[in-house]
């Protein structure tokens, strides 16, 4: 790494303190869902959101064990940087990049102690769509006009909202001037990294709580950023009792409940064969993302969030899994899927008979559950409502989809979106309704979490659609598809021999269908996977969005922090490692 390489904040304005005073305006209603265009990251960067959030967890850990005290000079920043890149194998052209996170993470619990009132944030206008942009510009930067277009607004407007002064400006000097006042105490900001080089200098003179967002391109027009990073950063506080709720160890916990022994030490020994062949199936492979919702939303809402789990959450959690795995014997049996898990399908195993009843017992056993809780009967009913409200919801969105196998004909991608709110977002609802319903305090927080669930719940569908095709996926294309965000996208923007395909296939009147390798081609050649993309993130977007009313730091800071649990630990099989060879540049490629 050169000497002068730096890594911190971009505190880019040398202005007076009257430019800080608070733009107060009343928060515009929601916008519509806003898919931005897909801009390759410098080479400096890693290339794909999963790679930098797991850099991210690598440096967290990392300050985690070293108790880092910033702020750190250049040289121990440099040095602990170098450790990292090489425990990690990480490409050593991104050491600038990891001091940048490395520092951030270091000043992360201080700038928790900060008021909001006494914390900054600073943003680059070249984050705005400059060919559209309607904001003007006054002599202390950009006068945002709440467009929609990018997401200035979204982080001005709660930012505001919060207490803290925002600027929207350019330059390369330090604000000094707002330091030395005393009425900022601690800065977020976002920018890239030639900037954070030239101000890292005067940012370690400050001493104050600085961290900063790196822009995925320094090129100053139309740049992108990560976004549930800043709204990480941006919502920090020592009111969130959950910021050190360790989310890998909490979901460990969770999927240690669904063993045979810890079954029967929760609910007994199975009292027939029915409830054995149940409780195996129960045990059998899964993410357990309900459960851990469950867990999530409970332990945010609690008093106090960091203290023992109890046995009515553990079977509420066991209760939101049955009703899943539930789901998917009915699922298999009306897809005729012969295998699950890389297994054979409950009913493949059973016969179909046996299976139905399999699945309608774990229903019904997950509703005893929640009835025999030992809590409140207020909150008992609370929890049965939301059950039942979602499994009526989710047997719409199911039936939706069966009718539509039955008359099979071209869906626009907005009509696929349409069935994943009704199919696959209500089970992400009743997870985390059913662990808000156990505090008794989910009448305060029910049409977040609604709203919420639903882009959370499409974001999930979109990323299995991208995975069912990936290379190494057991999916296989059936006779009747089913509805796919990435094969609607591909029918509208395929052409020729592989739009008459679609069409075919969309039909059911296909006389052979294409391999999944096909597929794949066709999506990363016409753009279907990018846009694929783009909507997977614009969802999951939209889902930080909607916790913006939330006024409970705990659920706040932890549903956000799911987002980057959830979507971190699941991989797009194949695609990411073909999307980004296709896109380097064909001298790298014969290098």
């Amino acid at each position: 790494m050169a000497s002068g390489h730096g890594y911190a904040l971009a505190l880019t304005q040398t202005l007076p303190m009257s430019t800080v005073a608070v733009r107060s305006a009343p928060l515009p209603p929601p916008v519509p869902l806003t898919v931005r265009r897909f801009r390759q990251p410098k080479k400096n960067l890693p290339q794909t959101k999963i790679e930098r959030d797991h850099v991210l967890a690598k440096i967290r850990a990392y300050v985690e064990e070293h108790k880092l005290v910033p702020p750190m000079p250049l040289d121990e920043l440099r040095t602990h940087a170098e450790k990292i890149i090489a425990d990690n194998k990480f490409d050593p052209v991104y050491i600038d990049y990891v001091g940048v996170l490395l520092s951030n993470e270091a000043w992360r619990e201080s700038l928790a102690t900060v008021p909001y009132e006494k914390r900054l944030l600073l943003m680059p206008k070249c984050l705005r769509v400059e060919s559209k942009c309607p904001a003007p510009f006054d002599e202390f930067g950009l006068l945002c006009k709440q467009c929609g277009l990018c997401t200035i607004q979204d982080f001005q407007n709660e930012a505001e909202k919060l207490g803290y002064a925002v600027l929207v400006a350019e330059g390369s000097a330090i604000v000094m001037s707002l330091i030395q006042t005393g009425k900022i105490e601690a800065i977020v900001g976002i920018s890239c990294l030639p900037v954070l080089e030239r101000t890292f200098p005067y940012v370690e003179a400050a001493a104050i709580p600085a961290v900063a967002v790196p822009l995925l391109q320094d090129d100053c027009i139309d740049t992108t950023v990560d976004i549930d990073w800043v709204w990480d950063y941006i919502h920090l506080t020592s009111d969130d009792k959950t910021r050190r709720l360790n989310l890998n160890a909490l979901h460990e916990e969770v999927r240690g409940w669904f063993s045979a022994e810890s079954l029967e030490a929760l609910l007994g020994k199975p009292k027939d064969r029915t409830e054995e062949i149940a409780r195996e199936w129960l045990a059998r492979a899964g993410n357990r993302w309900r459960p851990f919702l469950t867990v999530a939303a409970h332990q945010a809402l609690r008093d106090d969030p960091e203290g023992p789990l109890s046995d009515d959450l553990k079977r509420a959690a066991i209760a939101v899994e049955l009703f899943h795995k539930a789901s998917l014997v009915h699922d298999d049996i009306e897809d005729n899927d012969e295998t699950r898990y890389g297994e054979q399908t409950l009913h493949a195993e059973h016969g179909m008979p046996v299976a139905l009843n399999v699945g309608d017992w774990m229903i019904g056993e997950g509703y005893r559950l929640l009835a025999d809780s030992s809590v409140g009967a207020a909150n008992r009913v609370a929890m049965l409502q939301v059950a039942a409200e979602g499994q009526r919801e989710l047997c719409r969105g199911q039936g939706a989809e069966l009718l539509w196998n039955a008359h099979p004909e071209p869906l626009t991608p907005s009509q696929v979106i349409e069935i994943f709110k009704r199919k696959t977002a209500p089970a992400f609802g009743v997870a985390l309704k059913v662990g808000a319903a156990l505090t008794g305090k989910l009448e305060d927080v029910a049409a977040e979490l609604d709203a919420y669930s639903e882009a959370l719940g499409v974001a999930y569908q979109i990323r299995d659609d991208l995975d069912d095709l990936g290379e190494d996926s057991s999916a296989g294309v059936q006779a009747g598809i089913r509805p796919s965000i990435v094969l609607a996208l591909l029918r509208d923007k395929a052409k020729g021999d592989a739009k008459a395909t679609m069409d075919a296939v969309w039909k059911g009147d296909a006389s052979q269908l294409p391999s999944n390798a096909t597929l794949r081609d066709w999506a990363l050649d016409t753009g279907a996977h990018e846009k694929a993309m783009m909507q997977l993130e614009a969802f999951k977007e939209a889902a930080i969005r909607s916790l913006q009313p939330l006024e409970n730091a705990n659920l706040k800071g932890l549903l956000r922090r799911v987002i980057g649990k959830i979507f971190n630990d699941l991989e797009i099989k194949g695609w990411c490692r073909e999307f980004e060879v296709k896109n380097q540049p064909q001298e790298t490629l014969a290098a």
